[in-house]
């Protein structure tokens, strides 16, 4: 018998822009690449779709918190490049502290009887 595969969950709302910033944390990165790294490191269970992510990347560009520039992808396609400002990192800080918060307050509550 095969594994079941469970299908990719949708993001809670305000949860797309934390995981973007988050994985621009470590440097410059196309649309698609931050699209399939966070499938990755999510262990194919978060699945970013176009219709969500560009509207993101627009709105975060628009906060401050990323900058873009164009640039070549590893296979010659003008790609859109997005990094974190320095807004941008204060930003994540911000909502990480936040998320682990809800988080754990989430935990407690299932937890109770």
């Amino acid at each position: 018998m095969g594994e079941k595969r469970e299908k990719p969950l949708d993001l809670l709302q305000g949860t797309l822009d934390m995981l973007v910033l988050r994985t621009l944390e470590r440097g410059r990165m196309h649309g698609y690449a931050i699209a399939e790294t966070i499938h990755q490191r999510s262990d194919d269970v978060l699945r970013v779709e176009e219709g969500a992510l560009y509207p993101a990347l627009h709105r975060l560009e628009l906060r401050g918190l990323l900058a873009a520039e164009w640039g070549l992808s590893e296979n010659n396609r003008r790609a859109r490049y997005y990094r974190l400002t320095p807004a941008g990192r204060r930003y994540l800080e911000d909502e990480r502290a936040t998320w682990s918060r809800m988080v754990m307050a989430i935990a407690r509550v299932m937890e109770t009887a």
